[in-house]
């Protein structure tokens, strides 16, 4: 057995990161930018009304004003929103102005309409407003560049593109981005004992719920399926599988036939195609492969060869598939989760050299200070088969190869598993 640590670097070695592209900021959803985007615009761009009001000048407020000694000026037009005008406020006169309405020159402060004697929402223009307040200088305005100025730089090179991300690079001038794009991820179940979800089983089958898992892991990790095909134990199917697969796609994650069985077609295969298989010192997921096929058009393809039982699929993703969606990304590695300490609330054994993956639900501290609770979504922990408890869990505690005993309230390093390549 080789350690998790060695395999890990083997199979990241292998890919070759994607190029850049440019998408529109409406395809870029949890993309990653290629470069930092200095700001094209400032925001604001220009100086504007924060309220629904009026615009004013804060020298013509008379020395002595308050609730009981108001003041009147004449108002000269409406600004909404949008208007395009350059305009002016000459002294003793207001603009009624709208929120986001560029400021006409001349005015320092706005005095929102509740504080007028005028009716807020649809009314007529009036020929002079009462005000019932002393403004203060830049009141209720927001200032030019306030939230950035033109040529700062507002998102980095290597960060996901969240809805937000996006709505910011909007803000500053951008339709189009350099992103990497999504990685495409093929997906091939094999086993002849795979039914489609939902099908009635004979004796001796199961469901295929490890291309719905593999499907749903990678769309939420936001990679393009671009296929999910189930195979039988026929290495001829398989193959012929693997290149139909293989044209349209940077990553094919397989799931089963990679062990020491007489029907592991996927290592059957590999084995003539110079594929590397071994096993990993970790509990679950011990057999693995790797390795690169060319497809027809030359473009290099990472054939990533995990186990078949549900756990040790889920387990190898995070372990291995999510590093190699980092690399093919050139995701910053300060935007990757660390792993967060929690106190495990069972005693728990693990086999001496081998790294456990034990799936756990992590609950926040009871009291500040106080680190989170992970409790192991089923008694048998990390047993391979344990699918119908795996929605249970939004962790994965890892137990290093040297430890072999957990003692109840211990602590230990938990591996996230939210979406964080969205974070």
């Amino acid at each position: 057995m080789i350690p998790v640590d060695d395999y890990l670097r083997h199979i990241v070695s292998l890919v070759k990161p994607l190029s850049p592209t440019m998408l529109g900021v409406y395809d870029a959803l949890g993309c990653v930018l290629a470069r930092d985007l200095p700001a094209l615009v400032s925001v604001p761009p220009f100086t504007n009304s924060a309220m629904d009001g009026y615009a004013m000048r804060v020298a013509d407020i008379p020395e002595k004003t308050c609730a009981d000694a108001p003041f009147s000026l004449r108002v000269v037009g409406d600004i909404p929103a949008g208007d395009s005008r350059h305009l002016t406020c000459e002294p003793g006169t207001a603009w009624r102005i709208m929120t986001g309405a560029a400021l006409p020159d001349g005015a320092d402060c706005v005095v929102k309409v509740e504080d007028t004697d005028q009716p807020s929402g649809n009314a007529p223009l009036p020929k002079a407003v009462t005000i019932f307040t002393s403004p203060s200088l830049h009141h209720n305005i927001r200032q030019a560049g306030e939230d950035v100025t033109e040529g700062h730089i507002v998102l980095q090179s290597g960060i996901p593109l969240t809805a937000a991300a996006l709505s910011s690079a909007t803000s500053i001038g951008y339709s189009q981005l350099p992103v990497y794009p999504q990685p495409r991820i093929a997906i091939i179940s094999t086993g002849t004992e795979l039914v489609t979800a939902g099908k009635a089983l004979r004796h001796g089958q199961i469901p295929d719920s490890n291309s719905v898992l593999l499907h749903n892991l990678a769309i939420s990790n936001h990679c393009k399926v671009t296929a999910v095909h189930r195979c039988n134990d026929s290495t001829e199917e398989f193959y012929h599988t693997l290149i139909k697969v293989a044209q349209n796609a940077d990553i094919i994650i397989t799931t089963g036939g990679i062990s020491a069985g007489a029907y592991d077609v996927v290592k059957a295969f590999g084995m003539k195609s110079d594929m590397y298989f071994t096993r990993v010192a970790m509990q679950p997921g011990k057999p693995q492969g790797c390795g690169v096929m060319t497809n027809s058009r030359g473009d290099s393809v990472l054939v990533a060869t995990l186990p078949g039982n549900p756990v040790s699929v889920f387990v190898s993703f995070f372990a291995f598939v999510r590093p190699v969606l980092y690399r093919l990304t050139h995701r910053s590695p300060n935007s990757v989760l660390p792993p967060i300490a929690a106190t495990f609330t069972s005693s728990w054994t693990s086999r001496a050299g081998k790294r456990q993956f034990v799936p756990v639900h992590v609950t926040d501290p009871l009291r500040p200070g106080e680190t989170p609770m992970a409790t192991p979504t089923h008694h048998l922990g990390s047993t391979s088969h344990l699918v119908a408890s795996l929605h249970l869990a939004n962790g994965l505690a890892v137990i290093p190869e040297d430890v072999e005993e957990i003692p109840q309230w211990g602590i230990v390093d938990v591996l996230r598993l939210g979406t964080d390549m969205c974070s």
